[in-house]
């Protein structure tokens, strides 16, 4: 039987009606269990950079046992009343370094010794944000790990930031040069040795942008990172 074009949109309008209120209902329901899952992504990515995370490892205790978490400011100084999950660290990037908050993970034995300091990262890679951890060792300056997460690097080429064979490249190496902040480069081209230059790494081949940005994040937030480093490594 043909139908009316009216009986067609009231027909249409009502699906979409009732479609979008179902899909707002599974949101509004979800919500929840996302922003945990949000949450046990972000104490994995932070566990590690200093351990290696199986299966047969319970994220969310490890990171409670081992993890003092807290916010500083460009200075150094911690920031009381703000919780490190709360930050939001790629609207941070956006302000000036001298005005962002800079949540801080440090991992303390049961004698309150600084074990790794872990540090989060972000900035702008070929394409999109990139953005990750670096931990620290407890000279607070060699580099114990690395993670790096991409929105859109391209596959094959600068998304290999994800990967342990590129961040594996930065275990070792060093931040400071005696006082001085001098980080750590990831050169041009790739399958060079700088094993014995504590501040470079080997490239990616046929992503030097990429590389290029997650050399600037780097040293952008070990920069943000420095007066917090220095007042810790004089005052433990």
């Amino acid at each position: 039987m043909r139908q009316s074009n009216l009986y067609i949109v009231m027909y249409a309008a009502i699906v979409t009606i009732v479609s979008g209120g179902l899909l707002a209902i599974a949101s509004e329901g979800l919500k929840e269990r996302q922003q945990a899952n949000i949450e046990l992504e972000r104490k994995s990515n932070i566990l590690s950079t200093v351990m290696a995370v199986g299966k047969d490892v319970n994220v969310a205790e490890e990171y409670d046992k081992r993890v003092k978490a807290f916010v500083v400011d460009y200075a150094g100084n911690e920031v009381a009343g703000i919780s490190p999950a709360s930050v939001n660290i790629e609207a941070e990037y956006k302000k000036p370094a001298e005005k962002r908050l800079l949540p801080v993970y440090e991992f303390r034995n049961a004698e309150g010794h600084i074990e790794y300091v872990v540090l989060p990262l972000h900035g702008f890679g070929l394409w999109d944000k990139i953005w990750g951890y670096v931990a620290l060792q407890s000279d607070l300056n060699t580099i114990q790990g690395t993670v790096f997460q991409h929105k859109g690097e391209t596959p094959g080429l600068g998304a290999r930031i994800a990967s342990a064979e590129i961040q594996d490249r930065y275990k070792g190496k060093k931040v400071f040069e005696g006082d001085q902040l001098a980080s750590v480069e990831m050169m041009k081209g790739e399958g060079n040795d700088y094993s014995s230059d504590p501040h470079k790494v080997d490239g990616m081949s046929g992503a030097t942008l990429t590389g290029k940005g997650v050399n600037n994040m780097l040293k952008d937030y070990l920069a943000c990172y420095s007066n917090y480093i220095k007042r810790i490594k004089t005052n433990p």
